[in-house]
């Protein structure tokens, strides 16, 4: 499956220069590469310029992620944030109380668990991202895992779609530098961030994918709608660069996945077989 996800995205990319210049007049900005994959500035989202934001960590306990010179800490999360329902500041208070305890604090990257939307976009510090841009649809993939969202281009929803971790997922370019992503039909059994922060199946997500600077940086504004888990809407960004170079690698995650510390689950075994 992963060979062939990757064998289909070099079969399709595009030069990365010309292909900028040539698709921003067709009005379709060139998102994706073979050569040269986006790199996340940070696994935590970026406030927006104004208003509502999304969860970070405690002041009183700030995260510190690896390669900093510092010890590592775990996410402690801000239960301050005026976004927050009750039940889900209880929920997130049971998880703040493990992580501190060192007992468990979970990221869906480190179980090898499905991120949802918009925890896609926070996944693992170093796995790049890389986008496939068809006639229909566009496919993006985070090389840790592989974790693949497909969405399909200038198509309605529909009206009553199954739920899952990446739900269904409709969009359409904007102004021949931006991609418009809307998704609905997301399960509630992910998290919305690293900060493990619950939603309800009424979770509605829109996404922005700019290229900036000749196509060298893509800015992602994050809009976030859940009535059953949020007071309000609330927004955020991602930042990506082209930095990482080279095609990308096949990076299994279940394979030797033990429970060396907090945030890493031991492989689940089924208790009986399936056929």
């Amino acid at each position: 499956m992963v060979r062939s996800i990757v064998a289909l995205f070099v079969a399709s990319s595009l030069p990365l220069v010309s292909a900028y210049a040539a698709d921003k007049k067709a009005g379709i900005p060139a998102l994706e590469s073979a050569a040269v994959g986006w790199s996340k500035v940070a696994d935590d989202f970026e406030p927006p310029e104004s208003g509502p934001g999304p969860v970070t960590y405690e002041k009183d306990h700030p995260y510190v992620p690896n390669g900093y010179g510092k010890q590592v800490t775990f996410r402690i999360a801000d239960l301050t944030n005026p976004i927050l329902k009750p039940w889900v500041i209880e929920r997130m208070r049971e998880q703040n109380e493990l992580a501190a305890a060192g007992k468990r604090a979970y990221e869906a990257r480190a179980n090898c668990r499905p991120g949802g939307v918009p925890g896609f976009l926070v996944m693992g510090r170093v796995n790049p991202l890389y986008f496939v841009q068809g006639e229909n649809e566009v496919i993006l993939i985070n090389e840790g895992g592989p974790e693949v969202r497909r969405v399909f281009l200038d198509v309605p929803h529909s009206a009553h779609p199954k739920t899952s971790p990446y739900g269904e997922s409709v969009g359409h370019y904007e102004g021949g530098d931006t991609l418009v992503v809307d998704t609905i039909g997301l399960s509630d059994d992910t998290y919305v961030d690293n900060y493990r922060t619950p939603h309800t199946t009424q979770l509605h997500v829109i996404e922005r994918f700019r290229l900036t600077e000749g196509g060298k940086t893509l800015h992602v504004t994050i809009h976030v709608g859940d009535p059953g888990a949020f007071n309000m809407a609330w927004s955020a960004r991602q930042t990506y660069h082209r930095t990482r170079t080279g095609a990308m690698e096949e990076t299994i995650c279940a394979e030797n996945n033990i429970a060396f510390d907090a945030s890493v689950s031991e492989i689940p075994t089924a208790d009986k077989p399936d056929f």
